[in-house]
């Protein structure tokens, strides 16, 4: 397999990311919002979790 000149693949590479569908600034936003929500939530669930399990396992188990 014969291998292209680097000029040609960034060439390439520029003209592929010109073709990409970028989100909207607004797009961008509200997804990262929702990330943030969504994490936080999670992780508030998963730290709830962790509080009653080592509670239980505390008191039933250990001693």
């Amino acid at each position: 397999m014969r291998r292209g000149s680097p000029v040609q693949f960034f060439q390439e590479t520029i003209g592929e990311l010109r073709k990409a569908v970028w989100p909207t600034r607004e797009e961008t936003w509200r997804l990262t919002w929702i990330v943030i929500v969504i994490s936080s939530i999670a992780g508030a669930l998963l730290g709830l979790l962790d509080f009653v399990l080592t509670r239980t396992f505390g008191r039933y188990v250990i001693g």
